[in-house]
């Protein structure tokens, strides 16, 4: 009997603010190029005083998954915290809209924190500097996690923001231990060098003893697993999970199972703001997998969707990627 999810993400719940800016913005307030720094409240209201008009969209790396994964029909639910407030129903609102359950209880309206927020700031050169307010989002805890819901999930979809801290970490291992004993399987995206860093040994021992299926870019890749050169990296983790995926910017993405090594190439695109790109390669990558495809088409259509992601503002799709999909004559 099929299960109810193909795929349930957990992460931070956000909502992005965008604006463009220029490198002499950054530098003026303190902002470090190309990463994500976390802020707490009076920096976050700073910086959003001073930034230029900007978009209001929700966000959050594995809620964007797992969007771009239920636009193209598959199963899916969301797990991340928000607030009773205003940019809570934004969040709320988009994720059903998108065709995902969302069903996690609201902090209430008199909560200290806020729904969190990324102030992302996007430079000429289509680099983006992600600014994370984390408000609620970083009180999901293993009281949050729907145990039937993850037992239920063929897929779980861990976000490595998220990753951050005992309680989350708790909530991790309860939703691991539910999907894998009912014979689900779980993936991890690793988000950032600097999430690596910061939990590197936990990262390690995670992936090692229950993830299957690996999600990365190149520097996150060398950071997880130091070595001379990338391809050593990628055999380190190779040796651990059963499927390794790298993504390599305008190359592609490497893919390993089973000690075979293809290189999906990416799509050619104009770079408007490459936010998002990572979170929807993995919502093209998953699709594909939970629709028995194999690693080269799975790795193709997460470079046409995040080829999608990249020519436009924001990290929701704004074209129809079934359609992309079919043009590709990838199914």
């Amino acid at each position: 009997m099929a299960k109810k999810y193909q795929v349930v993400g957990i992460g931070n719940a956000l909502v992005d603010v965008l604006a463009p800016c220029e490198d002499k913005f950054l530098t003026d307030n303190g902002v470090e190029k190309g990463i994500m720094q976390l802020i707490d409240t009076v920096r976050a209201a700073e910086l959003y005083g001073v930034m230029g008009p900007a978009k209001e969209v929700s966000g959050g790396s594995a809620a964007n998954t797992i969007a771009g994964i239920a636009a193209l029909g598959d199963r899916t639910a969301y797990v991340g915290k928000v607030k009773a407030d205003q940019l809570g129903d934004i969040f709320e609102h988009d994720m059903r809209a998108q065709g995902a359950d969302y069903e996690v209880p609201r902090s209430p309206a008199d909560a200290v924190d806020e729904t969190g927020r990324c102030m992302v700031l996007v430079t000429p050169d289509s680099e983006r500097s992600l600014n994370t307010y984390l408000g609620v989002s970083e009180h999901l805890g293993p009281d949050d996690i729907d145990v039937a819901m993850m037992a239920d999930a063929e897929w779980l979809y861990l976000e490595g923001y998220r990753f951050d801290g005992e309680l989350s970490h708790a909530a991790f291992a309860k939703a691991i231990e539910a999907c894998k004993g009912a014979g689900g399987k779980v993936s991890v995206t690793l988000s950032d060098p600097f999430c690596v860093d910061r939990h590197h040994q936990a990262f390690r021992d995670m992936i090692r003893d229950h993830i299957d299926l690996l999600f990365c870019n190149e520097h996150e890749m060398e950071a997880m697993y130091p070595a001379d050169t990338l391809e050593q990296s990628i055999a380190e983790a190779a040796s651990r999970v059963e499927i390794v995926v790298c993504t390599v910017g305008a190359k592609g993405a490497y893919v390993v199972k089973d000690g075979e090594t293809v290189l999906a190439p990416a799509e050619a695109s104009t770079v408007v703001d490459v936010t998002g790109a990572g979170d929807l390669f993995a919502a093209g990558f998953l699709h594909g997998l939970v629709n028995g495809c194999d690693m080269m088409t799975c790795g193709r259509m997460g470079c046409v969707a995040a080829g999608e992601i990249i020519s436009h503002i924001g990290a929701r799709p704004e074209a129809d990627l079934g359609a992309l999909f079919a043009e590709k004559g990838l199914q």
